[in-house]
């Protein structure tokens, strides 16, 4: 809860297909560090003895431990997270995977006047179809909108995109949302 004195955190949020993922991967390379919430529950996967790749299984996973350690669990291990990069004197910093309004919420009292949360938004039969075709876990129409909804309902995915301070429209190809970050960038001092 305390404030860091020139510290910024982008925190991208979207529904699956919009295009996180191609934003995050476009600031690692530039070299800023990010925090991966879907890797510390690969992380607790692993823990228990689990191996991630198994879509259902890794469902029913996420589900139990937010039932059983609380919904805020994933964040509060990305909290340290972020806390042990701003120790080691990381000053701009990603998050790769802010999902629910449980976790928005938890970020903005930790880092207040730090994070910034940037809405990545396509149209739902472009991200149908980038579901579709990716190589990873490749989703059917019926599958992405049942994503959608379990999202929605069960993890409270909403919220954030709701309330993001941008949104960046990916609905072209990847140097049009490049374009639109370099934009976000100077318009957050990053």
């Amino acid at each position: 809860m305390k404030h860091h004195e020139n510290v910024k955190i982008i925190a991208f949020v979207g529904l699956s297909g919009s295009g996180k993922t191609v934003a995050v991967d476009y600031l690692t390379e530039k070299g800023y560090p990010k925090v991966y919430f879907g890797g510390i529950l690969y992380e607790a996967m692993k823990e228990e003895g689990l191996t991630p790749g198994d879509w259902p299984r890794e469902n029913k996973f996420r589900k139990e431990i937010r039932e059983r350690e609380g919904k805020d669990f994933v964040v509060n291990r990305a909290v340290k997270q972020f806390r042990s990069l701003i120790e080691a004197g990381q000053h701009r910093l990603i998050a790769d995977g802010l999902y629910s309004w449980t976790e928005y919420k938890i970020m903005k009292k930790e880092f207040p006047g730090e994070l910034t949360v940037v809405a990545v938004a396509a149209p739902r039969h472009v991200r149908h179809k980038r579901l579709a075709n990716r190589p990873e876990r490749p989703l059917n129409a019926q599958e992405a909108d049942d994503r959608d909804w379990r999202e929605i309902e069960d993890i409270e995915k909403g919220g954030p995109i709701a309330v993001a301070d941008y949104y960046l429209m990916n609905d072209k190809d990847p140097a049009y949302l490049y374009k639109q970050i370099d934009t976000l960038l100077e318009q957050v001092d990053f």
